[in-house]
């Protein structure tokens, strides 16, 4: 029954969501549309993307591999993540930004080249759901 329900959303919103990417409770999609995950990506629990987020894979240099995202991470539209970095807890990354590189929990991300701004509470009014 999911492979149809995936296969089904994967063909009306483009949305291409593997089923061996491993994510956590509480995955809440916004506007899914465009949205790319990389099937050995690791989303963790409270994680909200929306539409045209890309969560990719590098594939040779020293960053090759995958993302790891943590608990309550708030993607904005049309970021993307690529390669083998780690995102920690309760980080937002702002629309339109491009992350490369490993962010330490409790932080916000904007732009390209990404800049790292801590802040404790990041995610507070933007994680839609919470488990």
């Amino acid at each position: 029954m999911w492979h149809f329900l995936r296969k089904k959303m994967q063909a009306h919103y483009g949305l291409e969501i593997p089923g061996k990417a491993t994510i956590g409770e509480g995955f809440y999609i916004g506007h899914a549309y465009g949205i790319t995950v990389n099937p050995d990506a690791v989303i963790g629990r409270n994680c909200n993307i929306h539409k045209g987020v890309t969560i990719g894979q590098e594939n040779r240099g020293k960053r090759k591999g995958a993302p790891v995202l943590g608990d309550c991470v708030w993607l904005g539209v049309n970021s993307t993540v690529v390669g083998a970095v780690t995102i920690g807890d309760d980080v937002l990354i702002a629309p339109n930004s491009y992350v490369n590189c490993d962010v330490p929990s409790h932080s916000i991300v904007i732009g390209n080249p990404c800049r790292i701004i801590p802040r404790d509470n990041a995610t507070e009014g933007y994680v839609n759901k919470r488990v």
